[in-house]
C-alpha cells in the first residue's frame, strides 16, 4: 500500500508541475498580447489619426534638419 501512495504523490505531481507550466505559458502569451495593444492604443492616441504624432515635426524643427 505504500507504493500506491508514493505513485498517487508522483501523479499528482507531475500533473500540476505540467499543467503550471501551461498555465505560465498562457499568461505570459496574454501579457505580451495586452502590452502590445497597449502600445497599439497609445500611438493611435499620440498620432490622432495621422501617419505620424505632430510633436516630430517640432522634433525636426528644433534640430535644425527641418530648414
Amino acid at each position: 500500500m505504500r507504493n500506491d501512495f508514493k505513485e498517487l504523490v508522483k501523479n499528482i505531481s507531475h500533473t500540476h508541475e505540467v499543467l503550471q507550466g501551461y498555465a505560465s505559458k498562457f499568461v505570459n502569451q496574454f501579457l505580451s498580447l495586452r502590452n502590445w495593444l497597449f502600445g497599439y492604443y497609445i500611438v493611435e492616441y499620440e498620432q490622432n489619426g495621422e501617419d505620424r504624432a505632430k510633436y516630430g515635426e517640432n522634433l525636426i524643427i528644433i534640430s535644425g534638419y527641418g530648414t
